[in-house]
C-alpha cells in the first residue's frame, strides 16, 4: 500500500512544516528586556480568545488515535463509535457550566492544584505523579506509535520499517515550536492545525464517497454507502448484534444504552473536565465567558468529526468485504489481513492510497501530521506544567525564579519526549488502537473521576475518604475487569457476576466509589461538614444568553442524530 507523491505533494506538506514551525516561534518571541513568566509559558498569559480555545481543545483531542484508532473502529463497529464524540459535545457543555466556573475562580494553574485545595498536598503528590506518568507512558507513547504507523503506511511501505523514523521526525517536528515558546506556541499553531485536519479530513471522505456513488456526488455516495451497509449505522447496539471483522461482539465495547445512560459518561467527563492537557487551554482564557464560549465552539466541531474519522472506516469496510459482510479473500485488500486476524486500524491509510489523487496526498499528509503534532505538544505542555508547578516548585524549589520554573518546564518536556521515543516502538500493531486505549484508561479513570465529583458537589468528603477512594476504585476495577473471566463457564460464580463490559465495568466502579467515599466520611466525620469543602454560590454557574443558545442547539442536534440512527 505504498503512496506515490508528486513534487506538488512535497511541496504542499514541506510549506505546511515551515508554517507551522515559523508560526511557533513567531508567537514564542519576546520583546527585548521582558522574561518569559510561568504565566506566560504554561498559560499564555491567560490571553486566549474564545475562538483559539476551542480550535486548540479540538487539536489536542485529534490525533491518529482518532484519524487511525477510530477510523478503524469504524470499519471493525460502525457509525456506533461515534457516541465517543456526539457524547463528547454535551460532556464539553456540562464542563464549561459546571467545572470551569470553579476551576477559574480558584485560579488554578494545573488539576492537581484543585485536589490540594480540596483535599491535601499529598493526594495532590500522588496524582500529579500519576498524571505525569500515564502522559509519559501512554498518550505521548501511543500517539507517537500510532502516527509513526500512519506514516509508515502512507508514505512508507506499511512493513514497519520506517516507524521508528516516524516516531524520532515527529518528535523533533513537536519539540521544534513547543518546548521554547509553551502554551501559547501551542495555542496558537493549532487554530491553522485544526483548520488543516478539518480541511483535509473532510477532502478524504468527500472524494472517497463521491468515487463510491455510482453516479458520483457526495450525498449520493452516503445515500448508497447507508443502504450497502446499514448494519453499520446502528448507534445503540444489542448484543450479538455487530460481530466485528475478527470474531468479537461490539457490544462489549458499546454496550447498548449503557454508551447514553452509563460508562461513556465517566470515560468522557474525567477526559474533557479533569485531563491536564485539554482543560489546560480553558484556563488559560482572558475570562470565564470566553473559555465557556470556547468550550461550546468545540462542541460544535465535535459533532462533525465522525464524518472525518468514522465514515472514512465505514467505506473501507464496504469495499473490503462481502455481500454477507466477510473482511477477506477475495474481497479484501490484502493491508487488512495478517496472520492474527483482520488489521482493522489500517482503514485510513487504506483510503488514502486508494482514492487520493497526487496533488492532495500532501494535503491529507499534512493534516494528518498536524492531528499528531498538535496532540504531542499539548502533552508535552501539560506535562512540563504538572511537573513544574505540582512537584519541582513545591519539593525542590520552593523559591524557585520564573526564569527557574520556565527553564524546568522546557528541561521536563524533553526528558518526556526522549522517554516516549524510546517506549513507543515497544507498543506493537494493536488490532483497535481506539478501543484498547479506553479499555485500559478506564481502569483508573472512574476513581479519579469519583474522587473530583464528591470533591467539587459533596461536602463531606474528606482527604482520607479519597485516598481510600482511589485505592478501592482500582481494586475493583481489576476486580471487574479479571475476576469474572477466571471463574470458568458455567460456575456459580460467572453467574452471580458475569464478565460485563468494560464500559459497564467503568460506571458501576465510578458509582460504587462515590458511595464508598461518602460513607467513609461520615464514619470519620459523624456527619459534620469538611473543613476544605467548597461553598458553592448559586450564581457561580450563570451563564450567558450566547453559551445558553449554542448550548441548546448542541443538545437538539444529539437529539436528532440519536433518533435517525437509533
Amino acid at each position: 500500500m505504498n503512496v506515490v507523491f508528486n513534487f506538488w505533494d512535497y511541496a504542499v506538506f514541506t510549506l505546511y512544516c515551515l508554517s507551522i514551525i515559523g508560526l511557533g516561534l513567531w508567537v514564542s518571541r519576546r520583546k527585548k528586556g521582558i522574561e518569559t513568566t510561568s504565566g506566560d509559558y504554561f498559560l499564555a498569559g491567560k490571553t486566549l480568545p474564545w475562538w483559539a480555545i476551542g480550535s486548540s481543545l479540538i487539536a489536542a483531542n485529534i490525533s491518529a488515535e482518532q484519524f487511525v484508532g477510530m477510523s478503524g473502529s469504524g470499519f471493525a463497529i460502525g457509525l456506533a463509535i461515534a457516541s465517543y464524540e456526539w457524547m463528547a459535545a454535551i460532556s464539553l457543555v456540562i464542563v464549561g457550566k459546571y467545572f470551569l466556573p470553579i476551576f477559574i475562580e480558584k485560579q488554578l494553574f494545573t488539576i492537581p492544584e484543585f485536589i490540594e485545595k480540596r483535599y491535601s498536598t499529598t493526594l495532590k503528590s500522588i496524582l500529579a505523579v500519576f498524571w505525569i506518568a500515564l502522559f509519559v507512558l501512554v498518550n505521548l507513547t501511543t500517539v507517537l506509535f500510532l502516527g509513526a504507523k500512519t506514516l509508515d503506511t502512507i508514505a512508507g511501505d506499511g512493513s514497519g520499517s520506517y516507524v521508528m523514523i516516524g516516531i524520532v521526525g515527529l518528535a523533533l517536528f513537536a519539540a521544534t515550536y513547543s518546548l521554547w515558546g509553551g502554551l501559547s506556541a501551542v495555542a496558537w499553531t493549532d487554530v491553522l492545525q485544526v483548520a488543516l485536519l478539518i480541511g483535509g479530513g473532510l477532502a478524504t471522505t468527500f472524494i472517497a464517497l463521491d468515487h463510491i456513488a455510482p453516479d458520483g456526488g457526495v450525498l449520493a455516495g452516503m445515500k448508497h454507502l447507508y443502504h450497502t451497509v446499514p448494519q453499520k449505522f446502528s448507534m445503540i447496539l444489542s448484543r450479538g448484534e455487530m460481530i466485528t471483522p475478527n470474531g468479537d461482539d461490539a457490544y462489549m465495547d458499546l454496550p447498548g444504552l449503557a454508551v447514553l445512560l452509563g460508562g461513556m459518561w465517566v470515560a468522557n467527563l474525567y477526559y474533557w473536565g479533569f485531563n491536564q492537557y485539554i482543560i489546560q487551554r480553558t484556563l488559560a482564557a482572558k475570562s470565564l465567558k470566553e473559555a465557556q464560549k470556547g468550550i461550546v465552539f468545540a462542541g460544535f466541531l465535535k459533532l462533525l468529526l465522525p464524518l472525518i474519522v468514522v465514515i472514512p472506516g465505514i467505506i473501507a469496510f464496504m469495499m473490503n468485504s462481502s455481500p454477507d459482510g466477510q473482511v477477506a479473500a477475495p474481497w479484501a485488500s490484502d493491508a487488512f489481513l495478517t496472520a492474527t486476524g483482520v488489521d482493522n486500524d489500517r482503514a485510513y491509510p487504506w483510503l488514502i492510497a486508494t482514492f487520493i489523487p497526487s496533488g492532495l496526498k500532501g494535503l491529507i499528509l499534512a493534516a494528518l501530521v498536524a492531528a499528531i503534532v498538535s496532540s504531542l505538544a499539548s502533552m508535552l505542555n501539560s506535562t512540563a506544567t504538572i511537573f513544574t508547578m505540582d512537584l519541582y516548585k513545591p519539593y525542590f524549589n520552593p523559591g524557585a525564579s520564573e526564569r527557574q520554573m520556565v527553564r524546568t518546564g522546557r528541561i521536563t518536556a524533553g526528558v518526556a519526549l526522549v522517554v516516549a521515543v524510546l517506549i513507543a516502538p515497544m507498543l506493537g500493531n494493536l488490532k483497535q488502537a481506539f478501543q484498547y486505549i479506553q479499555e485500559y484508561t478506564g481502569v483508573v479513570s472512574p476513581g479519579i473521576l469519583a474522587i473530583f465529583l464528591m470533591g467539587l458537589f459533596s461536602k463531606k468528603a474528606t482527604n482520607r475518604s479519597a485516598i481510600a477512594g482511589a485505592l478501592f476504585s482500582i481494586v475493583l476495577a481489576m476486580f471487574l475487569k479479571a475476576g469474572p473471566k477466571g471463574w470458568g463457564d458455567g460456575s456459580w460464580a460467572e453467574s452471580l457476576l458475569p464478565v460485563l463490559p468494560w464500559m459497564n465495568q467503568m460506571m458501576i466502579t465510578c458509582v460504587a466509589t462515590m458511595v464508598f467515599i461518602y460513607i467513609f466520611s461520615l464514619i470519620e466525620l459523624k456527619g459534620r461538614t469538611d473543613p476544605l469543602a467548597i461553598n458553592l454560590q448559586k450564581d457561580l454557574f450563570k451563564t450567558s444568553q450566547v453559551f445558553n443558545i449554542a448550548a441548546s442547539a448542541i443538545v437538539m442536534i444529539l437529539i436528532a442524530l440519536y433518533a435517525l440512527f437509533w
